[in-house]
């Protein structure tokens, strides 16, 4: 029961990357593809209807994380501490940029506001990305399961580790590539006109630095975390969530190469759910590795709930999730298609 939990709560957090990635990605290149504050406004539209929607599958995992694996929750949300208050701030300044961006019709005013806009979503972006970089590399985890981690210490992988290391930094750009190819390719299906042609023209040049900063990934990744290439030796079926990646990044290139943008954004979807996939895999049995030993790790077994509640909790999270798809499913159709230059559509 709690290698199923452990599933449901990787396709939450992927759902989370997949849907949040595109708008966080959105507001990232917002300033490279829209020029004038109608554009800027054009981008804002876009992730109008759904972008709050979004963040509740951040809210639903964390809550999943407390039920289903409160050892990890407890200890995750006191030793990362200091980047989850930069997280909770920077979406703050995200959310407040998108609702007062247009309450004063001033230049000055709209202009700080889409910075603001722009730049807390790159931050978030790099942030995210440098999180799961901590997950694959570990936590100094004591003895009793704690631990407390600075902003950053020597910049190593082993030891008294902090947030930053060369590993979660190269982690954490790869994470904004990722997302801003994933956020371009948004822009390319929703809007229209010069943010349009635009994007796509990002979406194309990214294209090849999201490839090769996979490839740093599938270097590096074993060697700091050894447990995750010994994973990959056995058994085969693990390397269809790689395979799935690799496959999703070549059909959002021919998405683009063939100008249909809905095929390439579905293809930029299955890269993200692939290469979180690949980790969680990778990672299975850990929750989150010790960099302090193995015997101190947090895993699937000695993290969970019990049994029972696992069980009961199960009842109730099927109907929830189904009520929780339908409800998106309802409101992407409702605001399909693009969104134009000029104004008040979604």
């Amino acid at each position: 029961m709690a290698t199923i939990w452990f599933w449901l709560l990787v396709f939450m957090f992927a759902m989370y990357v997949v849907l949040d990635g595109f708008d966080l990605g959105a507001g990232a290149v917002a300033l490279l593809v829209a020029r004038t504050p109608a554009e800027r406004a054009q981008v804002i539209r876009s992730i109008g209807p759904v972008w709050d929607g979004n963040e509740v599958w951040l809210i639903a995992g964390g809550g999943t994380l407390y039920f289903a694996f409160p050892a990890l929750y407890a200890a995750s949300f006191s030793g990362f501490y200091l980047p989850l208050m930069f997280v909770l701030w920077l979406l703050i300044l995200r959310g407040i940029a998108i609702e007062f961006r247009g309450e004063i019709a001033d230049p000055l005013w709209i202009e700080f506001w889409d910075v603001v806009f722009s730049g807390s979503s790159l931050l978030l972006a790099i942030l995210l990305g440098a999180a799961l970089g901590n997950v694959i590399r570990g936590a100094p985890l004591n003895e009793h399961g704690w631990f407390f981690s600075p902003l950053w210490t020597n910049l190593r992988v082993e030891g008294q580790v902090g947030i930053l290391d060369w590993y979660t930094v190269i982690v954490g750009v790869a994470g904004l590539l990722a997302l801003v190819l994933h956020g371009a390719l948004w822009l390319a299906l929703k809007t229209a006109g010069r943010v349009e042609a635009r994007a796509k023209e990002l979406a194309r040049r990214s294209w090849g630095a999201v490839l090769a900063a996979t490839v740093v990934l599938a270097v590096l990744t074993p060697w700091v975390q050894p447990h995750l290439g010994e994973r990959f030796t056995s058994p085969v079926w693990g390397w269809g969530f790689p395979l799935l990646a690799l496959g999703g990044l070549g059909w959002a290139r021919l998405g683009l190469k063939q100008e249909r943008a809905l095929e390439a954004f579905l293809g930029s979807c299955a890269y993200l759910i692939g290469m979180l996939a690949s980790a969680a895999y990778g990672l299975y049995p850990y929750v989150l590795p010790a960099t302090t030993g193995d015997s101190r790790a947090l895993t699937v077994m000695n993290a969970a709930a019990s049994e029972y509640g696992l069980r009961v909790g199960l009842a109730w999270w099927i109907p929830g999730m189904l009520l929780v798809m339908a409800y998106f499913v309802y409101v992407y159709r409702s605001f399909a298609g693009k969104v134009p230059p000029e104004g008040e559509g979604h």
